[in-house]
């Protein structure tokens, strides 16, 4: 029996499933350096977040592969001739390289503190989460989702995780190439100010899409507390999850030697957060974690809570 036919069990009966919260945000609270994701210099603390939310309750944990893409490495440079005349001989394959070893190192985490939790691969929009304007087209997306899909499939992970898809357009490329793999699949949207997705879709035709495609869980995500449960009423019949930020966005963030930080997260400490999230299970969600700036302290207040 797999690690995901629990989770599916649980779903199945209606049982809360707990994700876990933030890995750049917290590492970078931590002091951890935002290098190469923090896989190739700082593994081990990586690692030691995966125990610590697996100790907290966490169900399923996800890979530190947000915004890891080749993209990433190609964006600074002219084009893929520029990268391959002046750029370190390693970058076309390293997205590859730190997708295979976040999920060792989520791996290495399970075998030491649960062996039944789960391990979600993370697929995140192509470009930045925040900037839906900048989306590659649904071919071009597709390709290069593919790529990465089958990368975390083949390294061994249990499910993949679309999050914080800004677009339905990139969330429905991103889904078709992650269900190729023939893995369990969950899509998260990002949600504007507005309650819908934050490329000015309806909420309602994302989550439409997403199971017209097979996507057994449909999540919202990458907003405040107070906006993820306003659209937790309106989406909470089927398999649903929620998943809040705190505090506020202080770039720059996610590139190469900046980092994922959120700063004034005191107004929603474990308890406050946990108090909301007991709201958004008692409206129906089955799935709830934390985004960025929560903690493993926010995690145990919510699995305390349940």
């Amino acid at each position: 029996m797999s690690a995901y036919d629990e989770i599916r069990k649980s779903l199945d009966s209606g049982k809360a499933v707990l994700l876990d919260g933030a890995t750049g945000s917290e590492l970078v609270r931590r002091g951890v350096r935002w290098r190469w994701h923090g896989l190739r210099t700082d593994a081990n603390a990586v690692q030691a977040l995966h125990e610590e939310y697996l100790a907290a309750g966490a169900d399923v944990i996800r890979t530190n592969t947000f915004q890891l893409n080749r993209r990433t490495y190609l964006n600074v440079f002219q084009n893929p001739q520029h990268m391959q005349h002046i750029g370190a001989p390693d970058l076309e394959r390293r997205a590859q390289t730190l997708l295979r070893k976040a999920v060792e190192v989520a791996q290495a985490a399970r075998d030491s503190a649960r062996r039944d939790a789960a391990i979600a691969g993370v697929l995140s929009p192509l470009e930045h989460c925040f900037r839906p304007d900048l989306a590659p087209s649904e071919a071009e997306a597709r390709r290069e989702h593919e790529e990465i899909a089958a990368v975390l499939a083949q390294a061994g992970v249990d499910l993949l995780l679309l999050e914080s898809m800004n677009t339905i357009v990139e969330a429905r490329a991103a889904a078709q190439a992650a269900r190729a793999t023939g893995l369990p699949v969950w899509a998260s949207f990002v949600l504007g100010p507005e309650g819908e997705i934050l490329g000015r879709e309806p909420l309602a035709d994302g989550v439409g899409a997403m199971e017209q495609l097979g996507v057994e869980v449909v999540l919202v995500n990458c907003a405040p507390p107070e906006d993820i449960g306003r659209a937790v009423a309106r989406i909470r019949d089927g398999r649903r999850g929620a998943y809040a930020h705190i505090g506020k966005f202080n770039p720059p963030s996610w590139k190469f030697e900046f980092h994922p930080q959120w700063t004034d997260t005191e107004s929603w400490p474990p308890k406050r957060y946990a108090e909301a999230a007991l709201r958004w299970r008692e409206a129906g969600i089955l799935v709830i974690g934390g985004c960025c700036g929560t903690s493993p302290a926010h995690i145990r207040a919510v699995r305390e809570a349940l």
